[in-house]
């Protein structure tokens, strides 16, 4: 497939920039600097603004699939305003794990524990997931990793779930960034979670 990675030049971006490509997909990888993005086989480096809604869809026009590794200060009226006028039908987006719950009803970003200075960031991607729920003509897919995403081995292996917390034996919720991105390829090649969230840890 042919799939657009927006963010390509972050951490979790350039990670899934390179199990795409590690995968044979052809890879139009955006950033604002796109010098910064990983070079390998299959991969074409652009710089673009996501925000800018027209200029985006001249970028990823032709690509099956959109993955964003942005953060959330870029709407999704204007991705998904994008895509829809570029005629990508899949939109695949990183998201944080503050909205997943940890008990019936209660979110992770309300429960006490949640630091107060990690809000402003997390705020934003829980009203994103909520934009995207009300979109019925692209086919979205969110993101919600573990609570915490960090420097380790490419394991391979994995719990993955829908709206709950996923935590080990010791009550941490942990996934590193390359098996963080094996799980987004993973749903971009299986297509397991259409128009719904999925979250992914050990």
């Amino acid at each position: 497939m042919k799939i657009a990675v927006l963010g390509a030049s972050g951490r979790a971006g350039s990670e899934i920039t390179k199990e795409l490509a590690s995968r044979g997909h052809s890879v139009v990888a955006i950033a604002r600097k796109p010098e910064a993005i990983p070079v390998a086989p299959g991969v074409t480096a652009l710089g673009g603004d996501a925000s800018d809604a027209a200029a985006l869809a001249n970028l990823i026009k032709g690509c099956d699939a959109v993955i964003s590794a942005l953060h959330h200060d870029i709407k999704a009226e204007t991705l998904l305003q994008a895509l829809k006028t570029a005629g990508v039908p899949r939109l695949l987006v990183t998201g944080g794990a503050g909205s997943l719950e940890v008990a019936p009803g209660l979110r992770l970003i309300d429960t006490p524990d949640f630091p107060e200075e990690f809000k402003p960031y997390a705020l934003p991607g829980v009203a994103f997931l909520e934009d995207l729920r009300g979109e019925t003509e692209i086919d979205w897919t969110f993101f919600s990793p573990a609570a915490f995403i960090e420097e380790g081995p490419r394991l391979g292996v994995f719990r993955t779930g829908t709206d709950q917390l996923i935590v080990d034996a010791k009550g941490q919720s942990r996934i590193s960034f390359a098996d963080y991105a094996i799980a987004m390829v993973d749903e971009l090649e299986q297509h397991n979670h259409s128009r719904s969230r999925f979250t992914a840890a050990y």
